[in-house]
């Protein structure tokens, strides 16, 4: 781990990172977060009986969508040419949440964290706003990096040791 903002020039001034000497690799990133909810709501989603349509389907499309926009949402952010980005979605009966995880992939010059980390963040927003109506106390959380390939940092796997 590094001890200096990267986004900081010696002065202070907020600058985008020059990725141009970096080596293109393949970046994977994997995050994961969740929507804890009321029972009966898991099961409208579950039954797909939300009235305003298919809730798990349409939070992957705004996964991905998002991903595919960070650079217009996160400041300094790159515009990266995605190759892959997966959205998937695991129902927690006892927990009463449905469990959100995002896979990106890119080759190229910089990480992929803030666009599977997005992908989250935006699919467990879609989640709450199509079922606000039945249950305004969900609650969207425990979003972070599960996973992170490629690039001088190497491999980082969440639970590992870390330095």
């Amino acid at each position: 781990m590094t001890d200096q903002l990267t986004h900081f020039d010696e002065n202070g001034a907020a600058h985008m990172v020059d990725v141009s000497a970096k080596a293109v690799t393949e970046r994977v990133a994997v995050a994961g977060g969740e929507v804890v909810m009321a029972p009966a709501t898991l099961r409208l989603i579950l039954d797909r009986g939300m009235a305003k349509g298919d809730v798990l389907e349409t939070a992957r499309l705004a996964g991905i969508m998002a991903a595919k926009r960070v650079d217009l949402l996160i400041p300094l952010c790159h515009t990266l040419d995605l190759t892959s980005v997966a959205v998937a979605f695991e129902p927690d009966l006892a927990g009463h949440r449905v469990l959100i995880r995002a896979e990106v992939k890119s080759l190229g010059r910089t990480g992929v964290e803030m666009e599977a980390l997005t992908a989250v963040s935006v699919a467990g927003l879609t989640i709450y706003d199509m079922c606000k109506a039945v249950d305004r106390r969900m609650v969207i959380g425990a979003v972070r990096l599960l996973e992170k390939r490629g690039g001088k940092s190497g491999h980082f796997v969440r639970g590992e040791a870390q330095d």
